[in-house]
């Protein structure tokens, strides 16, 4: 009976042993990571056509999708409108009084300077007869009102003529061309939301996901195309305190990915703290708790050949 008892004691001390002897690993297992990119619509629209697919590999300045945006296209032409209005003020405002304003203006100057010397000869007429007692206060103060309108009309026409003729003033002027100019920039923004019509790439990009069909809303700022940027791979270790000091900044180290068998060279580029809720690359990191996490950037040596190895895949840091 004690034989039985102490037999599968031992086993587990040498499974205990065994245990131990695996968390002294000198290999790291990693993730294959590259910089994300996104491009969204500048303006509201909705889709008409996209150009590209999952997958595909595009240039900076492909268009990659066509939205339709009917108000812009009515902006545009209340724009042109305002435009037009705006430089014919602008245009009337330079050239003054045409012709025939003019006469009109000296018309109404003759007539107003008759009613006005009427006015006078009827005050004077009406000061002789009031001295004389020939007429009441009443119709004295009727008659001497009606000179002080008849001076006031023709004062008002002689100050328009004046300046008619001195020509329009730089004030109004510099108004005419403010608005010219203030209603020639809301057409130049509508041109530039209505070009905004062509989502257009930004940069080269492996497109990963396109969040919307032909026929969809797309808002301003929402990301449409979302993929990676080639030639951007790098690698993501996670590091325990107690195995840290054996990495260096600028140290080059040999990596091996998992699914392909591929050997890699690369250099470290950065060491950094990780939190203690960050992401951690490795999976089932050997550390203890009290021990800090660091996180291992490395850029491979070859690029074209790390390119090509998938997004998320495991790779050793040997």
């Amino acid at each position: 009976m004690k034989k039985n008892i102490y037999i599968p004691l031992f086993s587990l001390f040498i499974l205990g042993s065994c245990g131990s002897d695996k968390g002294d690993k000198s290999e790291f297992e990693g993730k294959t990571k590259k910089d994300v990119i996104s491009f969204a619509p500048k303006v509201t629209g909705r889709i008409v056509k996209i150009f590209v697919s999952e997958g595909q590999m595009v240039k900076k300045g492909d268009t990659l999708a066509l939205l339709d945006i009917p108000e812009v296209t009515a902006k545009i032409a209340q724009a042109k409108g305002a435009v037009s209005a705006a430089q014919a003020q602008e245009q009337m405002a330079k050239n003054g009084a045409t012709a025939d304003q003019m006469k009109q203006l000296q018309a109404k100057y003759k007539g107003l300077k008759e009613q006005y010397d009427f006015a006078q000869k009827s005050f004077r007429r009406a000061s002789n007869m009031y001295r004389d007692s020939l007429m009441s206060p009443q119709a004295y103060d009727e008659v001497y009102a009606k000179l002080q309108g008849a001076k006031a009309q023709f004062d008002a026409v002689n100050a328009e003529l004046d300046d008619v003729k001195r020509g329009t003033r730089y004030e109004k002027i510099e108004m005419a061309s403010g608005q010219a100019s203030q209603a020639q920039g809301v057409l130049q923004e509508a041109n530039v939301a209505y070009s905004e019509r062509y989502v257009i790439a930004t940069n080269d990009m492996e497109v990963e996901t396109i969040s919307l069909n032909p026929g969809e809303l797309a808002t301003a700022g929402f990301a449409l195309f979302n993929g990676y940027i080639p030639s951007s791979t790098y690698f993501r270790f996670t590091i325990p305190e107690s195995k840290i000091a054996k990495y260096k900044k600028g140290e080059e180290v040999k990596m091996h990915v998992v699914y392909n068998k591929e050997e890699l060279e690369g250099t470290i580029v950065y060491i950094k703290q990780l939190t203690r809720y960050a992401d951690i690359t490795t999976a089932y990191p050997d550390y203890q708790l009290q021990d800090a996490i660091y996180e291992i950037k490395v850029k491979p040596k070859d690029m074209k050949k790390a390119q090509n190895i998938l997004v998320n895949a495991n790779i050793i840091l040997k």
